[in-house]
């Protein structure tokens, strides 16, 4: 069970479970149910059934039919319905059940939901979030794996966020309901299950657009989110047995980005490594390598490194491992940077 450093700062006695990522949704998920009658739950399988990872469970029987929504086999038919409930008053929360099930609804997104504000010059807003289980590596279906982020990163008028832990998969899912502009909320399948956290009872927001700095060092910054978290982590603390230390940073937000913590960490080691597991071409490192050039451009000792997905589709079951990032590829890419 791990403590989030924000928790423990506060030096308070805060009443918590011991959550892992999708019992802090669900949990997230029934505190803005409880807390706003205007939320509402809109996807396939998630009433009856709690949403095929479990996440919407229970929350059919404890608030109705009419607040959690099984709705047809149609993505673009109820994002385009949630964006008339979004206009009318409504805070719709949105389940695609994997992010490679956008596709049909991406018409929807580009050309209404990204662009009521700014249609309506500000008169309208559209406070809706849109929840995907995203990522490789839990052995699924073509097409169920994709991480995509870059595509949604590219549209002005959307946020995207995305969790690594599940105290953060709650205080920023609260903070996204809250915002009353549209969040796309990426959750990755693989950590779903994995590490429990100290999660509070009582309601709290984590910032949007706002990353945090898991581990310190001076010698390489890492940048990473989702599931790339932990083996950012691990190659990290592996390479401590080399006496290289690193900055490792989990971005959270990709749209906005942190500017100021990846500035901050850059003109401190003045080394770089991206790791991303979406394709490398157009992918949110480069980005993050356009902020870094320029902000930090003058303090770097080495090209930047980035260890990504690579340009192909995701493969199925038997080359999967092949495609994600390894520990070994980001260790690789540490000692590269650290030995230019």
């Amino acid at each position: 069970m791990v403590m989030s450093k924000e928790l423990a700062k506060t030096g308070e006695k805060v009443k918590t479970n011991s959550f892992n990522m999708i019992q802090a949704i669900n949990d997230g998920l029934k505190t803005v149910l409880e807390k706003d009658k205007r939320t509402l739950l809109l996807g396939e399988d998630i009433g009856k059934n709690g949403g095929v990872f479990r996440a919407t469970d229970g929350l059919q029987t404890k608030f109705g039919e009419q607040r959690v929504m099984d709705t047809p086999l149609s993505e673009a038919g109820f994002v385009g319905t949630a964006v008339g409930m979004a206009l009318n008053g409504l805070k719709p929360i949105v389940e695609i059940q994997f992010l490679g099930f956008i596709y049909p609804a991406f018409e929807q997104i580009a050309t209404h939901v990204t662009r009521t504000r700014t249609r309506t010059l500000g008169h309208y807003h559209m406070p809706m979030v849109i929840r995907a289980p995203y990522g490789a590596g839990v052995r699924s279906p073509e097409i169920h794996s994709d991480s995509v982020e870059a595509f949604f990163a590219h549209m002005p008028g959307i946020k995207v966020v995305c969790p690594s832990t599940a105290y953060d998969a709650k205080g920023l899912l609260l903070a996204a309901v809250e915002d009353p502009d549209p969040v796309l909320f990426l959750e990755p399948m693989r950590l779903y299950r994995g590490k429990r956290y100290e999660v509070p009872v009582e309601e709290y927001h984590i910032e949007l657009g706002k990353g945090t700095m898991v581990a310190q060092g001076g010698d390489v910054s890492i940048f990473a989110w989702g599931a790339m978290m932990p083996i950012a982590l691990e190659a990290a603390e592996n390479m401590k047995q080399q006496a290289i230390s690193c900055d490792v940073i989990d971005l959270r937000s990709l749209y906005p980005l942190d500017k100021e913590i990846i500035a901050n960490s850059v003109q401190k080691t003045g080394r770089v490594v991206i790791i991303h597991e979406g394709h490398e071409t157009g992918g949110i490192g480069s980005e993050i390598i356009s902020i870094i050039n320029e902000t930090s451009f003058l303090y770097l000792k080495a090209p930047i490194e980035k260890v990504t997905g690579f340009d192909v589709p995701v493969p199925l079951f038997a080359l999967e491992n092949d495609y994600l990032p390894t520990t070994d590829r980001i260790e690789q890419a540490i000692l590269k940077v650290y030995e230019f």
